[in-house]
């Protein structure tokens, strides 16, 4: 059982780099595709436990978002599990669904939205061991509401902010980076976004 500490916005700056890029969806237009790479001194089997329990969801999202899960605990996890969510953004309540669409533990899982706010959201998370510890990795598809510009002025900050608060919450979970020279991540950057001239037209 892992200790989760109390939901808060008072957080330390993590030792730990973040890697986040946000660039079109590679191969379907319309879409962008966000993804995150986060190093966590620990081993895969107590990471993954972490994230297979859908509760553990509410302690790592923003307490700005008000996020409930309305599915009745404890949530047995497998392909084709049905999560109901609660939360607001910008104000404005929201209800979400996703399906686990991929169940393969301890190394990968995919969840769906079926109803929410996107027009298309498919997060999934894959979780390898790297230099003693985990490198958990986000790949999230999505195609939000509005288009693009909608996406660039609103959506596309407010993921980065929740995946940030997210990586700040995980290493206050499972610990600090000790030694940088272990991490491995894909890219050093904290952010690679492409240039507007680069994206596509909707």
């Amino acid at each position: 059982m892992i200790a989760v500490l109390e939901n808060t916005n008072q957080l330390a700056t993590s030792t730990c780099p973040l890697m986040i890029q946000i660039h079109p969806h590679p191969f379907t237009r319309n879409q962008m595709r966000l993804t995150t790479e986060s190093w966590l001194p620990r081993p895969v089997s107590e990471v993954f436990e972490f994230f297979a329990d859908a509760a553990n969801l509410e302690s790592i999202t923003p307490p700005s978002l008000k996020f409930r899960i309305q599915t009745p605990q404890p949530i047995e996890m497998s392909t084709g599990t049905l999560i109901d969510y609660q939360l607001r953004l910008h104000w404005v309540p929201i209800r979400w669904q996703t399906e686990i669409s991929v169940w393969e533990p301890p190394h990968r899982f995919v969840d769906r939205q079926l109803r929410g706010p996107y027009r298309i959201w498919e997060h999934t998370h894959t979780f390898k061991q790297v230099d003693d510890g985990t490198l958990v990795r986000d790949d999230v598809d999505y195609a939000s509401p509005g288009g693009r510009v909608i996406e660039r002025l609103l959506v596309r900050r407010d993921l980065r902010r929740i995946f940030e608060y997210r990586h700040q919450r995980l290493h206050s979970i499972f610990g600090e980076c000790l030694d940088h020279s272990k991490v491995q991540v894909s890219r050093r950057q904290t952010e690679v976004e492409q240039s507007p001239s680069s994206i596509p037209p909707q």
